[in-house]
């Protein structure tokens, strides 16, 4: 039985009711983290804590939570291990249906756990590469709020899966952001690059990791803007997330990337990427 943890309480998920007016529920008003736990211990937990209260502030949603003991609790009460925790804050609810709010509201906070899937037992030959579509960016224009209105990555990912792929790119202004639920990276001539930070993308803590392994390791990395020509015509495509680590795009808009196959350089990446998970979830 999976236990959560809703407004103060840790409960059987079965039992965990929220109101039908709550702002998350009607309006999307709400943010939220996904959160790796390896043997108990949250992975870059400040990097995941200080984004969050980055996206509370600029939605003005009250911060008062001692999250690090909220999420290690709940961690502990669902048997500690490897576990990808999802915390969710809104706004509250008002006990009606309205636009306007005011700062009396009390949030709802909302987590929950999964388990982890071990990519690196995987091992490169296992990955499944991508291929992918590339799609007008609609979303608005503070993607660094990971907000949970996240209606235009649905439609674009279903898009994708309607045409016969796996993931879909967003660009706008004639220029590259992220993928429905990732970070973009390309290769070119054995250089890394990856589109720079803005208020147009969510700086991923994935994506913060494989920047570092890069400059650790002496692969050169650059944050640029990547346009749609460059992009066809790179050695590489990379998508990254927490949930899925570093996976290879093979093929875009129909047209194959590279030799079609997967590059070097991720390979090299997805070793040293594995071996960090590895260690942290073998306690190693």
């Amino acid at each position: 039985m999976n236990i959560v943890y809703l407004n103060g309480e840790f409960l059987p998920e079965q039992e965990a009711k929220v109101s039908v007016f709550d702002r998350g529920f009607l309006f999307g008003d709400s943010v939220y983290e996904v959160i790796p736990f390896y043997q108990g211990v949250g992975f870059r937990l400040d990097e995941h804590i200080g984004r969050l209260n980055h996206s509370l502030r600029a939605v003005r949603i009250q911060n008062d939570q001692d999250w690090v003991g909220i999420l290690e609790q709940l961690v502990s009460k669902n048997g500690g291990g490897n576990l990808s925790v999802y915390l969710q804050v809104t706004r509250g609810s008002a006990g009606k249906r309205s636009h306007a709010y005011d700062d009396s509201l009390q949030p709802t906070v909302f987590a929950c756990c999964t388990e982890i899937k071990d990519i690196w037992q995987a091992g490169v030959d296992d990955v499944v590469s991508l291929k992918a579509i590339v799609t007008e960016d609609l979303r608005w224009h503070r993607c660094d709020i990971k907000s949970t209105c996240l209606l235009p990555n649905i439609l674009v990912l279903q898009q994708a899966k309607d045409e016969g792929v796996q993931e879909a790119l967003f660009s706008r202004d004639e220029k590259l952001t992220e993928g429905s639920a990732c970070n973009l990276f390309i290769v070119k001539r054995g250089v890394l690059y990856t589109p720079k930070r803005s208020s147009e993308i969510l700086g991923g803590i994935t994506r913060e990791l494989i920047l570092e392994l890069a400059d650790k390791h002496g692969i050169q990395f650059q944050e640029s803007d990547i346009d749609y020509d460059r992009l066809l015509s790179a050695d590489e495509v990379w998508v990254s997330s927490s949930t899925r680590g570093i996976v290879p795009v093979i093929e875009i808009d129909g047209q194959q990337i590279g030799n079609g196959q997967k590059g070097p350089v991720w390979q090299k990446m997805f070793e040293l990427f594995t071996d960090v998970q590895r260690k942290l979830m073998t306690g190693r």
